[in-house]
């Protein structure tokens, strides 16, 4: 079986609540400093779907996993932003949480302070080969592979997905917990995905490249197709062990970089949903992650 032209979107991953706290200059350890704070609905997985209803009418799924105390308010703000989710709600653990410090200054850079919860407890059991009844395109997010049972989740959605010749992207998600996995268990697990997105950092980290687009360059010996974001420096497109595209960012002053990268994955996706070409589909993304540093959150705006 193959994937239908015009299907829809799974994503699956994490669906978090972001406890957002904007400060300007370092922080004051010991006392007090003055913030900005707010609770929004987040979660790298959460947010791409988010993004891609955004920017295309196409049909937009998400399975995700929290706990019973936040499960309703993040079906509410899910379905606000168009996408139809599929949340699984766990007994015993909360929702995951994660606190963003945002630096208030030019750059607007954050700091994560992580709680995975109820997120990074999805598992085999929660998968089902029906869920890629009418999907085009599957997209996982990669802190999935950063705890056993998601694993676990992982290696069925792959199996699903190419036993029905669903092509499968992957955002390796976190520098920070990449490191702890490791580069050839990542390569490993992720094996037979046909589209990468990963961050400057995290290119660099799975090549031990210094360089970006060498590092974009290797990773598309392996992945058919690399998009390496590059911030404020905009995306490199690569297939076939070269760079084919340089994509420029879209000049923006940030107020909060939180999700910018989700924004970028969603907008891409939602682009190659259409039939855009993949140059195309990254100036789709660098505008999207242009409008997401505009705001507070990682989600589209209202």
């Amino acid at each position: 079986m193959t994937a239908e032209p015009d299907g829809a979107l799974l994503v699956v991953g994490d669906v978090v609540t972001d406890v957002i706290a904007r400060h300007r200059g370092p922080l004051a350890p010991g006392t007090d400093t003055s913030a900005a704070i707010r609770t929004v609905p987040g979660g790298a997985g959460a947010n791409v779907a988010c993004w891609a209803a955004y920017s295309s009418d196409a049909e937009v799924r998400l399975l995700g996993r929290v706990g019973a105390e936040a499960a309703a308010w993040h079906e509410r703000e899910l379905t606000a932003c168009g996408v139809r989710p599929r949340l699984v709600v766990d007994p015993k653990v909360p929702t995951g949480t994660v606190i963003c410090l945002v630096d208030s200054g030019a750059a607007a850079e954050r700091t994560f302070l992580t709680d995975s919860g109820a997120s990074l407890r999805l598992d085999a059991g929660d998968w089902s080969e029906t869920l890629l009844d009418g999907v085009a395109r599957l997209h996982l997010s990669g802190y999935l592979l950063f705890s056993e049972p998601s694993r676990t989740l992982v290696a069925a959605a792959l199996a699903s997905a190419r036993s029905r010749g669903v092509p499968v992207s992957l955002d390796p998600a976190s520098a920070g917990f990449l490191t702890g996995l490791g580069a050839d268990r990542f390569r490993a697990l992720v094996d037979g995905i046909e589209v990468l997105l990963p961050s400057r950092d995290e290119a660099c980290l799975l090549t031990g490249l210094p360089d970006p687009a060498d590092a974009a360059a290797e990773l598309s010996q392996k992945v058919p197709l690399v998009v390496v974001k590059l911030g404020a420096s905009g995306a490199l497109v690569a297939a076939d062990g070269a760079v084919r595209a340089r994509v420029p960012a879209v000049p923006v002053t940030p107020t909060d970089t939180t999700g910018a990268g989700d924004a970028f994955t969603g907008a891409f996706l939602a682009a190659l949903l259409r039939g855009a070409d993949p140059e195309e589909a990254a100036r789709e993304g660098c505008r999207a992650g242009a409008s997401a540093v505009r705001q507070v959150g990682g989600r589209p705006p209202g």
